[in-house]
């Protein structure tokens, strides 16, 4: 084996996501839980993503043009 590899375990470097990430994560997660709340049925959470679909792709011709 490899005696020169540290392989210890450093408690005080523990790789942690930014608060910012964290909080953005929550913010996601409420907002497609309150989004797909609204939506009755299967049905209808496929127009809502039809129509976020169809806006974003306004959105591309538009800066294209």
């Amino acid at each position: 084996m490899h005696r020169d590899l540290d392989c210890r375990v450093d408690r005080h470097r523990v790789n942690r996501r930014s608060p910012m990430v964290f909080a953005m994560g929550v913010v996601a997660l409420s907002w497609s839980l309150a989004h797909f709340a609204g939506c009755n049925t299967i049905e209808g959470a496929g127009r809502d993503i039809e129509s976020a679909g169809d806006a974003i792709a306004d959105t591309a011709r538009d800066a294209k043009d």
